[in-house]
């Protein structure tokens, strides 16, 4: 057989070998991902369930019972004023912002965006902890105040992020076309920026909502007692000290899975990650 040929071969039985490893490791991680998922949602479902396949029984008072134990109505309230706080915020800030960043050219642009990407990069361990100690020495520390602005630092660079390639994506022809029709500054962006950048705003703040929900260490960091999310309630939950049942928490955990799901699900329905990527490659 001439080289070539051989080498054809071989890199052809390399690349079948690949694939398939990648996809037997993907299937792998899926398997024990929903494995571990069924477990909690079967637990939370289970009156006693010791050394056998599936529970002695069924029932739904252990929601009943987290829900009154864990005060989750109150932890769900304190978990979307957050959160929604949160968006707004990063949606007023950053899309000004982005836009600022996209049509602007200044010494040290290049820097300005690396330190927008640090947050999004460093655990947020790293920056919480002196985070948190600024945040008690002013006095935001265990206050909703404090949870709503450690969670904005990684929201609003990542909404600046999402949002610049958007703005980019406008001519700034419509914009000029606009002024010489006699619109202000206000009345431009409300009017003609505002609607087209409304599927890159509303993929970014939907993003962030998700993320928010889902930010332990941040709102860990730097939440008190009426200011915990439910995320942080379900640890203090599992780690706390006395005798709980098992089954309980694993109600508590479902909600918080719920409801982090039904966001991503409805994130999901207006956010094309493909469309994204080629809004963002577009000149």
């Amino acid at each position: 057989m001439p080289m070539n040929a051989q080498k054809s071969v071989l890199g052809t039985l390399g690349s079948r070998a690949w694939i398939t490893t990648v996809w037997a490791v993907t299937i792998f991680f899926v398997i024990n991902l929903l494995a571990l998922i069924a477990t909690v949602m079967t637990s939370s479902f289970g009156t006693r369930w010791l050394g056998t396949w599936l529970p002695a029984g069924w029932t739904v008072n252990w929601y009943a019972s987290a829900w009154e134990e864990f005060q989750l109505g109150d932890l769900l309230t304190t978990t979307f004023e957050v959160v929604f706080a949160v968006v707004f915020l990063a949606g007023l800030i950053g899309i000004p912002a982005a836009y600022a960043l996209a049509r602007r050219e200044f010494t040290g642009k290049r820097i300005v965006m690396l330190l927008f990407l640090l947050p999004l990069l460093v655990p947020p361990v790293t920056y919480g902890i002196p985070l948190a100690t600024v945040l008690y020495k002013t006095g935001l520390g265990g206050t909703m105040s404090g949870v709503i602005l450690a969670n904005l630092v990684p929201a609003l660079p990542f909404v600046i992020l999402v949002m610049v390639p958007f703005v980019e994506q406008i001519d700034p022809r419509v914009e000029d076309a606009a002024r010489v029709f006699g619109a202000n500054t206000f009345r431009l962006f409300v009017h003609v920026l505002l609607p087209l950048l409304l599927p890159g705003a509303l993929a970014a703040l939907l993003l962030v909502l998700v993320r928010t929900i889902a930010m332990f260490e941040l709102t860990f960091l730097t939440a008190g007692p009426d200011s915990q999310t439910l995320v942080v309630a379900l640890y203090y939950a599992v780690f706390a000290a006395g005798v709980r049942a098992i089954q309980s928490i694993d109600a508590m955990a479902v909600v918080y899975m719920l409801t982090t799901l039904v966001w991503l699900l409805v994130a999901l329905r207006f956010v094309n990650p493909t469309q994204m990527v080629t809004r963002a490659k577009r000149p």
